[in-house]
């Protein structure tokens, strides 16, 4: 797979590769892309938070954009945030940081996504008009 230009993608598989099998291609290229964004997007906004994920990972989501364990200090993220604009990215990333701040979506909570990233309501506001559902490779690693 290679990217022409700022507008194709070229996929490069068997002629007789099912419907099933190209989106298999896409959805691992789509995943290598979020995983190879994800370090320098921790490393911008843990110490800006002031928590530090032990652990993340990329699963595809039929209902959140990304959650948080706050024992593990693990947190997941939707792949299909590869599709959106990068700040909202990175709001979720910042969102499920503070959670390990807060547990809950509380005055507390809001408070600390005003504190550290003031616009944080534009990326939510963008999410909220995306329909999450099923897709293809809801595998997680």
């Amino acid at each position: 797979m290679a990217i022409r230009d700022e507008q194709f993608l070229e996929l490069s598989i068997p002629q007789d590769a099912s419907k099933e099998q190209r989106e298999s291609v896409l959805t691992a290229w789509y995943r290598a892309r979020l995983k190879e964004q994800l370090p320098a997007l921790l490393a911008k906004w843990e110490p800006v938070v002031g928590k530090q994920a032990t652990a993340w990972g990329v699963k595809q989501m039929k209902t959140r954009w990304g959650t948080c364990n706050i024992q593990a200090k693990r947190i997941w993220l939707n792949l299909e945030l590869i599709k959106r604009p990068p700040l909202c990215l990175e709001y979720v990333v910042v969102h499920e940081l503070v959670h390990l701040h807060e547990r809950y979506h509380n005055a507390r909570f809001w408070g600390f996504m005003d504190q550290f990233m003031p616009d944080w309501r534009t990326y939510k506001a963008e999410l909220s008009q995306v329909t999450l559902g099923v897709a293809a490779g809801s595998d997680a690693d």
